[in-house]
């Protein structure tokens, strides 16, 4: 089998340019599945990766965005005093309502526009999600118009950069400092002093409010007690829960298309080898028959011709993934389709992605040899050396 297998490898490096093609074609194939998985990769470790474990995120009873819900102050009141919230400085929980409302702004250098989420919050904000770090500038200062913008809305939207105005709610709005957020989905985000938004737009009640647990284990207690609570008609989640339920449909549908546009160019692509290994061992007739006749079984034919399609398969896979793995730099933006909000995010790739564009790529060529090698591996001895001698 040793030297049916260098035969294979010798013949498809003579046939270097059809061989080439082959690869090509099939290596298109696997880079848009590998490129469709790694976007709906990057789209649930954008969204899931703003939630922590460790929070608590507490909405009306109903509700199925911030936007949505509605916690008035004297119920805020209430959930800041659960014993179950950690404690940050001078003793005080890290617990706190906050505000999310939508504005529109311009996209830098276009003239459309976007929905980007406004969230009026506390300053123990910074410490309540410490992925959330300054990168320029400072912090607002509470009491104030001053807010700090997301890196990604600093860099896709005109006048949200440091030290830059914004008008809203019919003020402006001073940037005193930019955010990144370990690329979470905060990082589309403009914050600021939560009761300077309140009395901006009017509003009574905030649209959420976040706890941080002392410990994980006492998220059930929390939950039992305050939906219990016949003040309160709220639903409590684990913060990292309710973003992983928003990335869910967009992720869905991310998957389903690429599964489509896959199928449909991996035919083609199967096809294409088919008929590369068909003609790879019409023109090879002969040389199989002498194999045939050196003792040489069926199955080892067949075996050879299966390992020549599955190496052609192996080299596209290695090809596609790594030219997907180059849009890792990329960074795409979309409407969050539950908050009607535009959400950057990027192609991330990850080993079971690579493991799966590998797999992809081998059946393809197995798929695309298994037809050429059954029909050279039944090949009668007598005619396939005629072959030659004809």
């Amino acid at each position: 089998m040793r030297l049916l297998f260098a035969y294979s490898v010798r013949n498809l490096l003579a046939r270097r340019l059809t061989t080439g093609l082959t690869v090509a074609g099939l290596s298109l194939v696997v880079f848009v599945f590998v490129a469709a998985l790694m976007l709906a990769r990057g789209l649930e470790t954008t969204l899931v990766g703003t939630g922590l474990p460790d929070n608590v995120l507490i909405l009306r009873k109903g509700a199925t965005t911030e936007i949505a819900s509605g916690i008035y102050r004297d119920q805020a009141n209430i959930l800041q005093i659960q014993p179950e919230a950690a404690l940050g400085t001078a003793g005080r929980p890290l617990a706190f309502g906050e505000l999310v409302v939508l504005i529109t702004l311009t996209k830098r250098g276009e003239a459309s526009t976007a929905n980007v989420i406004l969230r009026g919050t506390a300053p123990e904000a910074l410490r309540l999600r410490p992925q959330v770090r300054l990168t320029r500038g400072r912090a607002w200062r509470p009491g104030t118009t001053e807010v700090i913008a997301g890196t990604q809305v600093a860099g896709r939207f005109e006048r949200a950069g440091l030290g830059q105005r914004l008008r809203f709610a019919k003020r402006d709005w001073t940037i005193v400092g930019l955010f990144d957020a370990a690329g979470s989905g905060f990082e589309s985000e403009i914050w600021g002093d939560a009761d300077q938004f309140m009395a901006a737009y009017g509003r009574d009640s905030f649209s959420s409010f976040t706890l941080r647990l002392s410990h994980p284990a006492l998220f059930d207690a929390l939950k039992t007690r305050l939906e219990n609570d016949p003040r309160l008609s709220f639903q409590i989640k684990r913060e990292r829960d309710y973003y992983a339920e928003k990335s869910a449909m967009l992720s869905a549908f991310i998957t389903l298309l690429a599964s489509v546009l896959t199928i449909i160019f991996g035919i083609g692509a199967i096809l294409g080898a088919a008929m590369t290994m068909h003609g790879s061992v019409s023109n090879r007739t002969a040389e199989i028959g002498t194999l045939r006749a050196l003792g040489f079984a069926r199955r080892h034919i067949l075996a050879a011709l299966i390992a020549e399609s599955l190496l052609i398969g192996g080299a596209a896979g290695l090809c596609g993934i790594a030219g997907a793995s180059l849009l890792q730099t990329v960074t795409v933006s979309t409407m969050n389709w539950s908050t009607f909000s535009e959400l950057a995010f990027g192609f991330a790739l990850s080993p079971g992605i690579v493991a799966r564009g590998l797999l992809f790529a081998l059946i393809m060529g197995f798929l695309g040899g298994l037809a050429p090698a059954t029909r050279a591996a039944r090949l009668p001895i007598v005619a396939a050396l005629g072959t030659r001698n004809g």
